[in-house]
């Protein structure tokens, strides 16, 4: 089996190579274990020693190379000594295991990579989607994941920091287009768009591609409480991070296998998936609720309850996800912010088919 290149001194039973004697040097002499301090076991590991770590390895031992399954063993015994974590590089599934389920979900996990922030002036440089069936039973992707990733020429140059952050050139753009037909057909028969941070995606794709108007979507970012589920950050680098993997992030296509592979994953404070959890958000109306005509003494109880502010239109407003979530708002509103006096707010009902989009709701008064 070829060793890996290491370096000699993290082997002390190695006889030293053949190399020009360096410029004696003061030695730190290392102190004998003791009961406190118990000697490290090596971390060069004989064939044998391999041989008898590999069951204890990840679902992916099997196809280890001897190198690569030589370097999986050293990190599980790392990871085995409680004082070190090692992060392994995701891998792409591209077929997921699982027989054909009866009752599945067709989803589209969907990324974009653009110009700059604002909708109205920027452009897509890069659009990627994966496609794949989600077994309701189970709320695991099963079965072959197609994949899409294309890039797009903005009609302007790429500015630096975008540059920076993806990656992605002028020159890789000039005169690329987003196939459309295959956009097209790879939304055939799906139920749901992913995205995380759909509220980002979805104005883009719209107004590049209209079909995607016309479906529900979902977003990993704001449908999922990533705090109440005990994660420090809901960034998708974060996420991946809390089950070992990193990743090259900001490059759509490989953003949207890190965002399947984090889905698919049981939520730590739940008894399902996360793609579990977002199918049947996606199948709940959510609110948008505005305070309307809320009393200025008022604005910081609404800004510790996490009502943002709307210059535009001059109202503090907050998002909802359940009728229970409405209701008690507005008993809260009602208590701490308009004094118990009778006050309307402003109600927005959205949908999966509108919701993250530019569109409106249905919209409504509400009496407090």
């Amino acid at each position: 089996m070829k060793t890996p290149h290491v370096a000699l001194d993290l082997f002390p039973e190695l006889p030293p190579a053949a190399v020009d004697k360096p410029k004696r040097t003061k030695r730190v002499p290392v102190p004998k274990a003791t009961a406190q301090t118990p000697a490290q076991a090596p971390f060069d590991l004989p064939s044998p020693a391999v041989t008898q770590l590999l069951p204890q390895l990840s679902a992916q031992a099997a196809a280890l190379t001897p190198d690569t399954a030589f370097l999986e063993a050293m990190a599980v015994q790392l990871e085995a000594q409680g004082d070190f974590r090692v992060l392994r590089r995701l891998k792409p599934l591209l077929n997921w295991p699982g027989l054909p389920a009866p009752d599945i979900t067709r989803v589209v996990v969907l990324d974009t990579e653009t110009t700059g922030l604002d909708q109205g002036k920027e452009r897509i440089i890069e659009l990627a989607m994966l496609r794949v069936d989600i077994d309701n039973a189970t709320g695991l992707p099963v079965g072959e994941v197609q994949v899409y990733d294309g890039l797009e020429d903005p009609g302007k140059p790429i500015p630096p920091e975008v540059v920076a952050l993806t990656g992605i050139r002028d020159a890789d753009v000039q005169g690329q287009r987003l196939d459309e037909a295959r956009v097209a057909e790879l939304l055939q028969g799906v139920d749901l768009v992913i995205a995380h941070n759909a509220g980002f995606d979805r104005p883009f794709v719209e107004s590049r591609l209209a079909q995607f108007a016309h479906l529900n979507w979902a977003c990993s970012f704001a449908d999922i409480d990533w705090k109440a589920q005990g994660r420090g950050s809901a960034k998708l680098e974060s996420l991946a991070q809390a089950h070992g993997w990193f990743y090259d992030a900001h490059r759509a296509e490989m953003d949207c296998h890190a965002l399947l592979a984090v889905l698919a994953q049981k939520l730590p404070e739940a008894a399902h998936t996360g793609l579990a959890w977002l199918l049947q958000a996606a199948s709940s109306p959510s609110y948008m609720l505005q305070a309307t005509n809320a009393p200025f003494e008022a604005k910081d109880k609404l800004k510790a309850r996490g009502y943002r502010w709307n210059a535009e239109q001059r109202v503090w407003h907050t998002r909802l996800k359940t009728d229970e979530e409405l209701n008690a708002e507005c008993a809260w509103l009602k208590e701490n912010v308009y004094g118990q006096r009778r006050a309307l707010v402003q109600l927005e009902k959205q949908d999966a088919l509108v919701r993250f989009s530019s569109r409106p709701g249905v919209v409504t008064q509400q009496q407090l």
